[in-house]
């Protein structure tokens, strides 16, 4: 997917309230950027790092510019929380998603189970039902190892316990893991972040809950989904 055309590389000030960042750009000047990331981004909000930003023609935001990108020694990291989704629908609609290819019906944010929407319905005559969640992923305490999640995330342990529930009743769940890193090369489950979230998803696996990771190309100008990357014990 492309990348909004206004994206400009700028410095980061700092990453404060969760959803906003002040960043500075090469004449001086400062703006404050809406952050697409309600996560701790650990490591990704030292002051001075280069960062890109784009600019929304919508004159009805109170915030112009979009935080999407921060620049580290080891790669590119994208930090939007929107475009994880937006790439798995892509890669769903191209057939890119191997294990889910026989789907050709593909509906967004549906309501199930009890009180929670699952990301993407995938159906198909002739084929189980299968629920379809997406988790961003930008946290890595190691080289060439990314992590999900990067603080604790009662929703996402509720979201493998209703997928769960979806295998019991003889339809597929799976989740989908985008790393959006340039640096990583595996994917492991964070047990000093959220160990409840590690065992309602070993608990899922039970169940049959399928998980699929899959690494990001990324660029200040596109977003790619890539290969599938290993599932670090």
């Amino acid at each position: 997917m492309q990348l909004p055309a206004s994206m400009t590389k700028v410095k980061l000030i700092k990453r404060y309230k969760r959803f906003l960042a002040d960043v500075e750009f090469t004449d001086g000047t400062i703006e404050t950027a809406h952050c697409a990331n309600t996560g701790s981004m650990s490591g990704l909000t030292d002051p001075g790092l280069p960062v890109w930003v784009w600019k929304s023609d919508n004159p009805n935001r109170k915030l112009s510019w979009s935080l999407e990108l921060v620049g580290l020694e080891s790669g590119l990291v994208g930090i939007n929380t929107s475009r994880p989704n937006q790439l798995v629908a892509e890669a769903l609609k191209n057939k890119k998603i191997t294990p889910l290819k026989d789907y050709s019906q593909i509906q967004p944010e549906v309501k199930y189970g009890e009180k929670s929407r699952i990301d993407f319905l995938l159906t198909e005559p002739g084929l189980p039902k299968c629920y379809v969640e997406v988790k961003n992923v930008h946290y890595s305490t190691r080289a060439g190892l990314a992590q999900f999640p990067d603080s604790a995330t009662s929703r996402g342990a509720r979201h493998l316990m209703e997928m769960s529930k979806m295998c019991q009743q003889g339809h597929r769940a799976a989740t989908i893991y985008v790393v959006q890193r340039t640096d990583c090369t595996e994917f492991s489950l964070c047990q000093e972040n959220d160990p409840a979230y590690v065992s309602a998803f070993a608990e899922a696996k039970k169940n049959g809950v399928e998980s699929y990771i899959y690494s990001c190309a990324i660029s200040p100008t596109e977003l790619k989904l890539c290969s599938a990357l290993a599932f670090s014990s």
